[in-house]
């Protein structure tokens, strides 16, 4: 975590900060290794120090599993931390304007230094994953084509979209993973054409396409894999769109590199789809990043120019969505190396 908190004092100059307050959970997590709950604990970084201000609820854990972690115990916590800019010198203090703008109105009236919103600093180094970070999405991916592998074996005629999702969570639960990082889409049918949809209590039917697009988390990390599949018999137009997305998907995972753009890549795969004719039938990106949370950078899409790096982990998600005849989205999740690509999850049959 040391290494870390350097990486990001090293951008205080560039930025012409002298501290920088952290209150984003996931940032917390990544700097610190705090698990908290929005709003329960703000850390502050100065160029010597690191500060965790938070309440008594969490003496007892801190005190016993971070020892070493300088810690303010208060029900005030903007308050003591106006005090501890002021006692440790800060005149600068950047905030991730992520904030809810009530706490900003708060930090404006209370701090005695100059305040600056500086959004994206720990995230754009959470976009590069190091040994460990790679091994824990390597094995969340792992443990969720397992699961859905399962899932798709125990699914019978008749059963809910609710149901199956259920199935799938007990499934991961039994495979060790600690939770979702987005609620679980199932979908079957008509229903297949709608990108982002909850599942509901329609009974999936043979013959139709079911979707599946699912998230979970091991050791803090998260996986996010998509399938496709017609459960039974599949008609000749289904083989078609399942075989351009699958081309598609793969065509992009091919051309993963260090140096390729986001942009380039959507471009790869999108050209695929327009070709078969269903261009206006992708609504979406091609893809993001994941790590700590299911949305990271890098993103994958028409308006991302900036070059991919090793060490950064994306998905490759295409899709074609017909109202009325269905959808299909396949999604892998993809590390870039030093040499080009190692795709994380199976790559579909």
């Amino acid at each position: 975590m040391e290494s870390r908190v350097e990486k990001l004092r090293q951008l205080f100059n560039q930025y012409r900060i002298d501290a920088y307050l952290v209150a984003n959970p996931f940032n917390l997590k990544y700097l610190l290794g705090i698990d908290t709950i929005a709003g329960d604990g703000y850390g502050l970084i100065t160029e010597n120090e690191v500060l965790y201000i938070t309440d008594d609820r969490y003496g007892f854990e801190l005190g016993r599993e971070f020892p070493n972690l300088k810690t303010l115990l208060t029900r005030d916590y903007l308050g003591a931390l106006s005090e501890a800019v002021e006692n440790l010198g800060v005149t600068v203090l950047g905030f991730e304007p992520s904030i809810a703008y009530e706490t900003y109105d708060q930090l404006d009236e209370l701090m005695p230094s100059d305040i600056v919103p500086l959004g994206g600093l720990i995230e754009g180094l959470r976009e590069i994953k190091d040994a460990d970070e790679i091994k824990a999405i390597e094995t969340a991916g792992k443990m969720t084509i397992a699961g859905l592998d399962d899932v798709i074996d125990q699914l019978q005629p008749g059963m809910t979209e609710t149901e199956v999702a259920n199935q799938l969570m007990i499934n991961m639960l039994k495979r060790g993973v600690t939770g979702t990082s987005f609620d679980t889409i199932v979908a079957s049918g008509y229903r297949t054409a709608y990108p982002h949809v909850v599942p509901s209590d329609k009974a999936i039917q043979p013959g139709e396409l079911v979707t599946i697009d699912c998230g979970f988390y091991f050791n803090g990390y998260t996986s996010d894999v998509t399938r496709t599949f017609v459960f039974g018999e599949a008609t000749a137009k289904q083989q078609e769109i399942i075989r351009i997305v699958d081309e598609a998907r793969q065509s992009v995972i091919d051309a993963v590199r260090p140096g390729v753009t986001g942009a380039e890549l959507d471009k790869v795969g999108r050209s695929i789809i327009d070709q078969a004719g269903y261009g206006e039938a992708f609504v979406h990106g091609m893809g993001h990043g994941i790590g700590l949370d299911i949305h990271e950078g890098p993103n994958i899409g028409r308006r991302f120019e900036e070059p991919l790096q090793p060490g950064q982990i994306i998905t490759v998600e295409p899709g074609i969505y017909l109202e009325g005849f269905g959808g299909v989205r396949i999604e892998d999740d993809v590390l870039v190396t030093a040499s080009g690509k190692t795709v994380l999850t199976r790559v579909t049959d």
